[in-house]
């Protein structure tokens, strides 16, 4: 990224301005970008396990297949979802808080007597697959936001800082070079009117 600046104390004064901002920004985004890589791995870790837990639980049921066959899914269903939020690493993320299931009535005479535990079963599943479409949204979320301030490290670290730091030198450079040169003028200044001073006696 090419900066565009004058060479004048104005211009040095803003460029020395804006590469400390971003030195002291640097440490912070650096803490940031590793706080969300930990809280993504952990985000992912967890949708694994969720999903881990899901297999067993499917195949645990296996056995048991047929009799799924008789059961009424209309007996229960997810009313609602109740979610709030909460900040990782400067980011909202959302959290379920519980789940509400409603479940109709049913005549535990007319139906087999493990519809009950069916209910409960089909709770469970819900629950964890609910919880791991959480998991999967908070990991995409948090990595989203991970890539934004990895962007934004190499950014200050690869093309910013070492574009203020070549703008800086550049202009001390020049004024100093100015400096000389109007040391070196005056001085030559000097030695005229000395030799036309001695001329003048």
């Amino acid at each position: 990224m090419a900066i565009k600046f004058q060479y004048n104390k104005t211009a040095l004064h803003n460029l020395n301005k804006q590469l400390n901002i971003r030195l002291r920004a640097l440490p912070t985004l650096k803490n940031k970008e590793a706080a969300l890589r930990l809280e993504v791995k952990k985000a992912k870790d967890k949708s694994d396990d969720l999903d881990h837990q899901l297999k067993i639980k499917i195949r645990e049921q296996e056995i048991s297949a047929g009799l799924w066959n008789e059961f009424l899914p209309e007996l229960i269903k997810i009313e609602n979802v109740s979610v709030s939020s909460k900040k990782i690493a400067g980011v909202s993320i959302p959290v379920m808080d519980e789940i509400v299931f409603k479940e109709k009535d049913f005549s535990l005479f007319s139906k087999p007597d493990w519809f009950p535990a069916g209910i409960s079963f089909v709770k469970e599943l819900a629950g964890i697959v609910t919880e791991r479409e959480f998991f999967a949204r908070k990991m995409a979320l948090l990595d989203r936001a991970r890539k934004k301030t990895t962007q934004k490290v190499n950014l200050y670290e690869k093309v910013q800082i070492p574009g203020f730091e070549d703008a800086i030198r550049k202009i001390k450079r020049f004024l100093e070079d100015e400096e000389n040169l109007s040391k070196s003028a005056q001085k030559i200044v000097k030695k005229r009117q000395q030799k036309q001073k001695a001329a003048a006696v």
